[in-house]
């Protein structure tokens, strides 16, 4: 064994580069473990050991320096003796990395993570073959269905001038400011209240001082109230309801899914929003030039929602033709891991559709809600289109990159820069640029398609109240909001500043 006092050496995959293209003798067993994964058992022989071990030490008697020998001089049994657990760590790192190398080399496995490879457990005999083996999660094997001259129902509808004034006073709701409210509680209204929830007897979670719109529907991430407005009709300070509801089937806590629910409300203060005046100097605020100025912007935003929406029931008609031969199964931990995923990328694509995040916090607890069968049909979606990315060999360019960041910018009043280095730290860059890149496998999909426009159902009215607190755990992370400022979430109390709640 070396002692650090005497000696100093340092055994690095770098150390020795002689025969790089050297093959190994492997013995390679793959079998499958389960949905898109595969159990392999890999043989290294003994000579390729040995042949890593001798250059390791060859390598030592030139560099090693021992007291009492010149460096080159030191005699290999000493060398194998004195450096046995460095030399051996060495020829372990070489024999994984080279083996690994040709395994994926050899072996069509398109792996889509790490293998669940313990290195630091793994131990080289003194004698006789070495093997190890490891799980991998693998891309599912299927055949591309025949995505030319899909038929697809494309709804349509026009703008029009009411839809620009209801949607100015939701717009004008983001900058206004919440004010004491001495009468009953009216539907529009918020309340500042204690949520307490139970199942039967069991109690489950409680929040105090949560601020709160009074609209038809509260939705939590793993739960939902309907007629929220009627429940909450004339509540005042003290006030106290109770509502009935389930627990989302596929909430966290897998025991209580689908369990009935109770929640209670208790009342401390109402509060209405006083939007600001439609004047000069916040038009100057908000860089408009004029009211029509404004509404013109507006008008555009509900163009590019109306096309979001078009492109989203395009996309869904699409995706089920395509994936209805699907019938291939996913590993119950990738779906689990990719949730959060999923979610993310759902919110980037209505941030970049000027959906305020109020709306986007209200589609993600719907999604919450259905969050594992929505995921692994998401997940299903992404290795077609990621299949069809490849055969049509599509790319995501840099320049696809800034224009995205560009358009998420102008929509917040943010600088690109600062966008980009929000979504690098949160890591969302690499969501962003696989969702381009599906994306472009639709858009080849429905360039070949066969249209027939129909008439698009009514927008939805703005009757959903989301909140991140839930019944079964925690608040639940803002995906929501991952690209808007910090404090921009529920959980601010500090409920006279109205524009911190996001009211839109």
């Amino acid at each position: 064994m070396a002692d650090s006092s005497n000696a100093a050496i340092e055994v690095s995959p770098e150390t020795v580069v002689s025969e790089p293209d050297r093959k190994l003798n492997l013995g390679v067993s793959i079998e499958d473990a389960g949905p898109c994964k595969k159990h392999i058992r890999v043989t290294v022989r003994r000579n390729d050991i040995d042949h890593f071990s001798n250059e390791a030490v060859h390598e030592l008697v030139k560099t090693a320096a021992v007291p009492g020998f010149r460096p080159g001089h030191v005699p290999r049994t000493l060398i194998v003796k004195r450096f046995k657990k460095e030399v051996g760590e060495h020829v372990k790192q070489q024999v994984l990395m080279r083996s690994l190398e040709q395994l994926a080399d050899e072996h069509e496995l398109d792996a889509i993570n790490e293998p669940n490879l313990d290195i630091a457990a793994l131990e080289l005999p003194d004698e006789g073959d070495f093997e190890y083996e490891f799980d991998v999660e693998v891309r599912p094997e299927f055949d591309l269905p025949n995505y030319s001259g899909l038929e697809i129902r494309r709804p349509f509808r026009e703008v029009t001038d009411a839809d620009v004034d209801k949607y100015l006073d939701r717009y004008l709701g983001q900058f206004g400011q919440l004010v004491p409210h001495d009468g009953p509680a009216e539907s529009g209204d918020y309340i500042v209240a204690s949520v307490n929830f139970r199942s039967g007897d069991q109690k489950l979670n409680k929040f105090d001082d949560e601020l709160i719109r009074i609209r038809p529907t509260l939705r939590f991430p793993d739960a939902e109230i309907k007629e929220f407005d009627k429940l909450m009709a004339g509540a005042q300070p003290g006030t106290r309801r109770e509502a009935q509801t389930t627990i989302s089937t596929e909430a966290t806590k897998a025991e209580l899914r689908g369990e009935p629910l109770t929640v209670e409300f208790e009342v401390s203060d109402v509060k209405r929003l006083r939007l600001p005046e439609l004047d000069q100097e916040f038009l100057d605020q908000i860089g408009s030039d004029s009211v029509e100025d404004l509404k013109k912007s507006l008008r555009e935003v509900l163009e590019r929602q109306i096309t979001y929406e078009q492109r989203q029931s395009t996309r869904r008609q699409v995706l089920d033709k395509i994936t209805e031969s699907a019938s291939w199964d996913l590993p119950e931990s990738l779906v689990r891991r990719q949730v959060e995923n999923a979610l993310a990328r759902e919110t980037l694509e209505m941030q970049q559709a000027g959906f305020t995040d109020e709306q986007i916090r209200a589609r993600e607890n719907e999604l919450r809600q259905q969050q594992v069968s929505m995921t692994r049909q998401a997940l299903k979606e992404h290795f077609v289109l990621d299949k069809i990315a490849t055969q049509e060999k599509l790319e995501v360019t840099p320049e696809d990159i800034n224009r995205e960041i560009a358009y998420m910018a102008m929509q917040r009043g943010e600088s690109p820069r600062k966008v980009r280095a929000r979504l690098e730290k949160t890591g969302l860059i690499e969501n962003l640029q696989a969702q381009i890149l599906e994306r472009k496998a639709v858009d080849v999909v429905l360039d070949r398609a066969k249209y027939q426009d129909v008439p698009a159902e009514e927008a939805a009215a703005d009757d959903v109240q989301a909140v991140s607190f839930s019944a079964c755990g925690q608040a639940a992370p803002p995906t929501a909001t991952v690209t808007a400022d910090a404090g921009e979430h529920d959980h601010d109390h500090d409920h006279d500043h109205g524009h911190d709640h996001d009211h839109g």
